[in-house]
């Protein structure tokens, strides 16, 4: 047997095993929040670094505009990580770890929703920004790998996917499916 197959079937094997403990109540919970926020015309910030920002600017347009479009559900909602102008300057300026909180400070609101993406939970800017919105009284749904880290601790609704360190690829498989499986849900119903 080749090296590739092995590794392959190694790798579809710990993806089937996520996606069979999926918490169904988990996802009804994040769908409440959303109708929620749609129906009380609360914001909706997402938030993630590298891979994960890419989820987050994923999940903003199936969400948003894709959701929007087909009259299923509007949400205002933006990810505070597309703009590598506000970024930047904020990095360079005052330190990458304050990049979130400081797009938040003064207009994240008392029940909107952030949707903080980290496999390790442990990003600084990531943890800074949800306890600023903790202390705001915004919600938190956390998306979570490894052992879920300070994030997983601070949200109010965790998506977790438990697995070794550093097995990148497949928490962030499983967060893509958190977003297609939420997305999905409301074009079927």
């Amino acid at each position: 047997m080749s090296k590739v197959k092995n590794f392959t079937d190694d790798y579809k094997g710990k993806l089937v095993h996520q996606i069979n403990k999926i918490d169904f109540k988990t996802i009804e919970e994040v769908i409440f929040e959303l109708n929620n926020a749609s129906k009380k015309k609360h914001k909706v910030y997402v938030i993630g670094n590298g891979g994960s920002a890419a989820t987050a600017s994923h999940i903003v347009n199936d969400f948003g505009a894709g959701l929007r479009r087909r009259r299923l559900l509007n949400l205002d909602i933006c990810s505070l990580s597309d703009n590598s102008s506000t970024i930047t300057a904020l990095s360079n300026d005052i330190g990458y770890d304050n990049i979130y909180y400081e797009q938040l400070h003064g207009i994240l609101r008392t029940n909107d929703l952030l949707i903080a993406i980290s496999c390790s939970g442990n990003s600084n800017n990531i943890v800074k920004a949800v306890k600023y919105a903790k202390e705001v009284g915004a919600k938190i749904i956390g998306l979570t790998g490894f052992d879920g880290g300070e994030l997983k601790l601070l949200s109010d609704i965790n998506y977790h996917i438990e697995t070794d360190k550093g097995e990148y690829g497949v928490v962030e498989d499983l967060h893509m499916i958190f977003d297609h499986l939420i997305y999905s849900y409301y074009t079927n119903i």
